[in-house]
């Protein structure tokens, strides 16, 4: 891994890397602390879990293999709790195959880094995804998108289903946004992977598709006849008919 400085940022939004080889958590720890952020660690996921309620990070580091408690574990149980879940999660993961990637994105990952990486791949994983949460909370209006009985506030990052709160991971959220503010018009995948962060050609498809199969299952009645989040064919997808 390269240990060449990076330049800082002004930010100070709190991350927690959580990986068993000390070494890559302490160059991701310097180079995230050089970029300006707040930096906790961890080695096992029991220590994670102890840390993500404590310090209420706004972005973990995982991964995915893990002495204790696995990745995938611990990103399930993330999700199930609602003063957690919009925690974003980048996976680290060793693995090569398809299968374990889409098993984390459909667990709730927003998104993953392959090892070997380089650390500078990370801060700017780390520095996209949290400055468009961010831009979300601090340049918009406060907007409220509604569709049928689909309602989200942005500022809020609070998406409701009639009268039930749903619980969105970042990424789900913004596709979500992304799709709600252009309702009946097909949006190609590579247009939703360029509005939000982490995304390369090679894992664009899957990705996108894996965070739409998942909104289907906490939106749709009937996930495999869905009336919301429409497949165009050889396109992408829309919200709703045209």
């Amino acid at each position: 891994m390269e240990t060449e400085p990076i330049a800082k940022t002004g930010a100070r939004q709190r991350i927690l890397v959580v990986d068993d080889d000390k070494q890559i958590v302490r160059v991701l720890k310097a180079y995230l602390e050089q970029a300006g952020y707040e930096v906790f660690a961890a080695y096992d996921g029991s220590t994670a879990l102890h840390v993500l309620k404590r310090e209420r990070p706004d972005l973990m580091v995982l991964d995915l293999m893990l002495p204790d408690r696995d990745g995938l574990d611990i990103t399930r149980m993330v999700r199930g709790e609602s003063t957690l879940a919009r925690v974003y999660i980048l996976m680290l993961t060793a693995r090569v195959e398809d299968a374990d990637k889409v098993v984390g994105l459909e667990l709730g990952a927003d998104d993953y880094v392959t090892k070997p990486f380089s650390p500078r791949e990370v801060v700017a994983r780390v520095r996209s995804a949290l400055r468009r949460i961010q831009l979300d909370a601090d340049t918009l209006n406060h907007e409220i998108l509604r569709y049928n009985q689909l309602t989200l506030d942005v500022i809020r990052r609070r998406v409701t289903l009639a009268d039930r709160v749903l619980e969105l991971t970042p990424t789900e959220f913004n596709v979500l946004l992304e799709l709600m503010r252009h309702p009946g018009i097909p949006i190609t995948r590579f247009e939703l992977a360029q509005k939000h962060p982490g995304y390369d050609y090679e894992s664009l498809e899957r990705s996108i598709d894996t965070h739409i199969r998942n909104l289907r299952k906490k939106i749709e009645a009937d996930p495999r006849n869905p009336i919301y989040i429409q497949t165009v064919y050889g396109v992408g997808y829309r919200l709703g008919d045209e």
